[in-house]
């Protein structure tokens, strides 16, 4: 089975598992008034969301190259994942703003159940499998989506065990401390899109993908090859391409040339874990 349609069936499975959360969430959030699970709720959807997101843009991003995108559709995968972070930055300043509305008023007053205590206990063991399974899918598979949606469920697990802390402490009568973990709920989200960012940005801007001294040094130690030049590298770590120029004895027929050609293409493939590589030859 194609990796991509190993992708949409984790996707499907996980856009299930989070709408159940979801669900739970806003339930107790409703029912308690509480503003920390309400962001954890919301925190949670985005989860669901992202869930949606990747199923159309793993679709896209499974088709061939064609003329229009001759390097593939791959990138639309990584814009996916960059679109975590704007789902990422509406959760905080809703989260935000309405914290600090409720600092200033200090008219919110929580009121929560063992049975709700109970559900957000459970949401929390619901939520460490999904990020514990969404990771190791997503390494297995090579898909950067996986990964970085992973990483915000695990940020979730953190959110959920501060929410639950500030709910005990809520029952003790210390009002401030629910919109005072929405506020650190939302910190934490910042730093998870501050991550993501970090990964994908040098992907979209096609950033060198290996340093170029290292493509040099294994074209050059392929016999025949005096020099390797105009060097390039790009794309993700499991779809990388580099373009390199070797130099050649001005006296080889071109069957020769073309022979040390393919084996620089080969070694480069080989050793430096690239998806393609395109060698050029010039007489020297």
């Amino acid at each position: 089975m194609p990796a991509s349609a190993l992708v949409r069936r984790v996707l499907f499975g996980l856009l299930a598992a989070n709408l159940v959360v979801v669900g739970a969430k806003l339930a107790v959030a409703i029912a308690s008034k509480s503003l920390a699970v309400f962001g954890s709720a919301l925190d949670s959807s985005v989860d669901a969301l992202n869930n949606v997101l990747a199923l159309i843009v793993v679709r896209v991003a499974a088709k061939a190259p064609d003329e229009d995108h001759p390097y593939g559709h791959g990138k639309f995968e990584t814009l996916g994942a960059l679109a975590i972070v704007g789902f990422l930055s509406v959760t905080c300043f809703e989260l935000v703003r309405g914290a600090v509305n409720d600092l200033a008023s200090g008219t919110r007053r929580v009121s929560v159940s063992d049975m709700q205590l109970a559900v957000l206990v459970l949401t929390l063991g619901v939520n460490v499998v999904i990020a514990w399974y969404e990771h190791r899918r997503g390494a297995e598979l090579g898909s950067e989506l996986l990964v970085a949606d992973a990483a915000h469920t695990r940020a979730d697990v953190f959110i959920t065990v501060g929410v639950l802390a500030g709910l005990l402490f809520a029952r003790q009568g210390l009002w401030w401390i629910d919109p005072a973990i929405a506020i650190v709920v939302a910190c934490i989200i910042v730093l998870v899109a501050y991550r993501i960012l970090v990964r994908t940005i040098p992907v979209l801007v096609d950033q060198r993908a290996i340093p170029t001294r290292h493509i040099q040094e294994t074209a050059q130690a392929v016999r025949g090859v005096k020099s390797a030049y105009a060097i390039r590298s790009r794309g993700p770590s499991d779809l990388r391409y580099a373009e390199v120029t070797i130099a050649v004895d001005r006296h080889a027929d071109v069957e020769s040339a073309h022979a040390i050609a393919d084996e620089v293409e080969d070694r480069l493939k080989r050793d430096l874990q690239l998806h393609e590589v395109t060698v050029h030859i010039e007489p020297c």
